[in-house]
C-alpha cells in the first residue's frame, strides 16, 4: 500500500517517469553542454539547437536544388554564409558544407561570457557570467546584465569594461596606465 503524495511532492516528480527515466530527463550531451557551457536556462539551448537543425536544412535543401535554378542557389548560399559568418558561427564562406555541420555548440561560443573568456577579460565562465550579470562589462554604449547576449563579429571588439566598475580600476592599476583624472572621477 502506497500512500498518496502531498502537493510539493507532486510537483517534484511532475516530469520524472521512473518508468523510462533515461528518455525523461534530457540527454548527457545536453547536460554536458549546459555545464560546459555555463547555460542558465535549458531553454537556450533547446534554442540554439533548433536554430542550428534550421540551418542545416536550409543548407540541404540549397544542396539539393537542381541545376536550373544554379544562380537562385549560388545568390542563396553566398546570402547564408555571409549571414553565418557576420554572426561568428562559420569560419569561412567558401561552402555550404561548414552550414551542415553547424551544432548548437557555435551559438554557445558566440555568448558574452565565452567571448569574455577568449577575450582574457575572465579566467573562466563562472567568473565571465557573474561580471555580466553583476553589470560590469558593456558592448558598445550599453551596459549588458543578460549573459545569453549572442554577440556577432562586428560587435566583438566593442566588448570593453564600464567605466565605473572596480574591476576596469584594478586592470588599469595593474597595467600602471590609470591616469590622474580617473582618481578624480
Amino acid at each position: 500500500m502506497v500512500r498518496k503524495l502531498k502537493y510539493h511532492e507532486q510537483k517534484l516528480l511532475r516530469r520524472l517517469d521512473l518508468v523510462n527515466w533515461e528518455a525523461s530527463g534530457g540527454n548527457l550531451a545536453e547536460v554536458r553542454a549546459l555545464r560546459r557551457y555555463r547555460l542558465g536556462r535549458r531553454e537556450d539551448y533547446v534554442q540554439y539547437k533548433a536554430l542550428a537543425r534550421s540551418v542545416r536544412d536550409l543548407a540541404r535543401r540549397l544542396r539539393d536544388l537542381g541545376p536550373a535554378s544554379a544562380a537562385f542557389r549560388a545568390r542563396c548560399a553566398a546570402a547564408l554564409l555571409e549571414k553565418l559568418h557576420g554572426l561568428g558561427l562559420v569560419g569561412s564562406r567558401r561552402s555550404l558544407a561548414v552550414c551542415e555541420r553547424l551544432s548548437a555548440a557555435a551559438f554557445c561560443r558566440r555568448r558574452l561570457p565565452c567571448l569574455l573568456v577568449k577575450l582574457r577579460m575572465a579566467q573562466n565562465l563562472r567568473h565571465a557570467v557573474t561580471f555580466v550579470e553583476q553589470g560590469h562589462v558593456r558592448v558598445g554604449p550599453e551596459v549588458v546584465t543578460d549573459p545569453a547576449l549572442l554577440v556577432p563579429r562586428a560587435v566583438e571588439d566593442f566588448i570593453t569594461w564600464v567605466d565605473a566598475s572596480r574591476l576596469r580600476q584594478k586592470v588599469l592599476d595593474y597595467n600602471q596606465e590609470r591616469d590622474d583624472f580617473d582618481l578624480a572621477a
